[in-house]
């Protein structure tokens, strides 16, 4: 026994499915924080150390008195800077020292002046023990910025120390620790927020998804439905979009089906009566062809042997042998190709050929009938006529429809009078496509118009012999779009005759 495919319905999936993307993005927001922040935030923090490095180079030491040195010990002096710098250190967090480079002055901002002097003059004459631990960001002739461990603070600090433009030296530095503490803070945030959001979003998402599919579901039901023959049900649903129109389109196609089947199960009872009308008629064409094959089969053998031998100098008058030998060959090629045609129609009508029906060019096999068929048309010195130049899609047998082709060719060219014309037109209409030959000539009587069709049937038997014909193309044309369910038929016109015949295009 095939065991059930495991079920999951469309509520669920696209519950799993966005609760899922919001979950992955919830941790991808934590890991690129994790990763990436503490370095992006060191990356702008280089850009303000450089930022306040210009600050300095346009402050000038020199430019501060003796008064503004001894207010300096009472932390006085720092009101004079500009107010630009003093903004940037304040919002940064920066401290920073300036030293004259003959050591005789020196300001600062921020934390402990002596332990600013003394780092800086550690970088200055390579005195400091912690430089091997620093991790340089960036150098220059004038400045380095580096991450370096403070072991007396036993904290992380990001540093540009050098010379100014006045080749007085600076140290600029800023606390890494606050940038780590913002990482965790804002990973515990976005954590916190993410679980509230995804709490939030199961309750919203399984309501929208209960809007969503409840149209859905009322579709499937009503296919079922439809799927046991019960054509009374409706979609009643409202989604106010596509779902809707969908669902108008079931109940259109369920109320068709319903006609539909009560026509079929009239026709049927009509189809029952002419079955064994039909049964008798077919009895007696199958035992007419059947026996018409069967003893035109035997002669074609022996004639074509015989105008071999023939062939071979068994009589003695050369122009009487081949001239036999031409005759015995040609009668028996024609005797050949009407049995071919019996046989053909024979399996067209009896029902054992039945049409394949597939989706095809059209033009490109009109003109690949053409093309077999050059030989013939310069033959006959004929103007072929066919300017269809974009693909033409059909529903139909495309083996089948290429034997009509090439029959209606065929007929137009053994038939071809006057200008010498043959057109081939393709005209487009509402669901399928009407396909003619038209050729130049004598039009066929109008009282022979109905009979053209059946079997042995010739207009003028005299020509039907000169060019071979056995009268038994055009019922095979018949036969094959009967079959097809589609329209043939011929109609004269002053200077020729029109063979035409239909296709479906959907």
């Amino acid at each position: 026994m095939k065991k059930r495919k495991k079920f999951h319905s469309m509520k669920s999936k696209i519950t799993v499915t966005f609760l899922g993307l919001l979950l992955l993005y919830i941790l991808m927001i934590t890991l690129i924080n994790g990763l990436f922040l503490e370095k992006y935030y060191i990356s702008k923090k280089t850009g303000v150390l450089l930022q306040a490095e210009k600050q300095l180079e346009t402050l000038g030491i020199e430019s501060f008195s003796e008064q503004d040195e001894a207010s300096d010990q009472d932390g006085m002096v720092q009101e004079n800077y500009p107010e630009e710098l003093k903004i940037l250190s304040t919002q940064n967090n920066l401290s920073w020292v300036i030293i004259t480079k003959n050591n005789a002055k020196e300001i600062h901002w921020g934390e402990n002046e002596r332990k600013l002097q003394g780092k800086l003059f550690g970088y200055i004459y390579d005195l400091d023990t912690d430089k091997d631990k620093s991790d340089i960001l960036d150098k220059t002739d004038h400045y380095v910025i580096q991450q370096t461990h403070d072991r007396f603070s036993g904290m992380d600090y990001l540093e540009c120390w050098g010379t100014l433009a006045d080749e007085n030296y600076f140290l600029i530095r800023t606390p890494l620790e606050s940038i780590r503490e913002s990482v965790n803070i804002s990973n515990k945030f976005y954590f916190a927020v993410g679980v509230f959001m995804l709490l939030i979003s199961v309750i919203l998402i399984r309501l929208i998804t209960k809007r969503i599919t409840r149209p859905i579901s009322e579709l499937t039901e009503l296919s079922r439905r439809m799927s046991d023959l019960d054509f009374e049900a409706r979609y009643q649903s409202n989604a106010g979009n596509e779902i809707d129109i969908l669902g108008e389109s079931f109940n259109k196609m369920s109320a068709q089906l319903e006609k539909t089947v009560s026509e079929l199960k009239s026709a049927n009872l009509e189809l029952q009566k002419d079955i064994e009308n039909k049964i008798e008629i077919d009895r007696r064409r199958k035992e007419f062809l059947d026996n018409v094959s069967h003893e035109l089969k035997t002669p074609i053998a022996l004639v074509q042997g015989y105008a071999e031998g023939l062939k071979e100098n068994i009589s003695d008058d050369p122009e009487s042998r081949e001239f036999y030998c031409d005759v015995i060959m040609d009668e028996a090629g024609k005797m050949n190709k009407l049995v071919k045609n019996l046989l053909t129609l024979n399996q067209l009508e009896s029902g054992q050929d039945a049409p394949f029906m597939e989706r095809f060019d059209l033009v490109t096999l009109i003109r690949g009938v053409l093309q077999k068929m050059d030989i013939m048309i310069r033959q006959k010195e004929a103007q072929v006529i066919f300017e269809e130049q974009e693909p033409v899609y059909v529903w139909a047998d495309e083996f089948k429809v290429e034997e009509v082709m090439t029959n209606y060719v065929s007929n137009a060219l053994n038939h071809l009078e006057g200008e010498m014309k043959v057109g081939i037109r393709i005209c487009k209409e509402e669901s399928g496509v009407r396909v003619s030959v038209f050729n130049t000539g004598v039009p066929i009587p109008e009282k022979d118009l109905p009979c053209i069709w059946n079997k042995f049937y010739k207009v003028d038997k005299a020509r039907t012999r000169e060019y071979g014909g056995s009268g038994i193309g055009l019922s095979i044309v018949k036969a094959i779009m009967e079959g097809m369910h589609q329209k043939y038929g011929a109609s004269n016109y002053d200077n020729g005759v029109e063979f035409w015949f239909t296709l479906d295009r959907k």
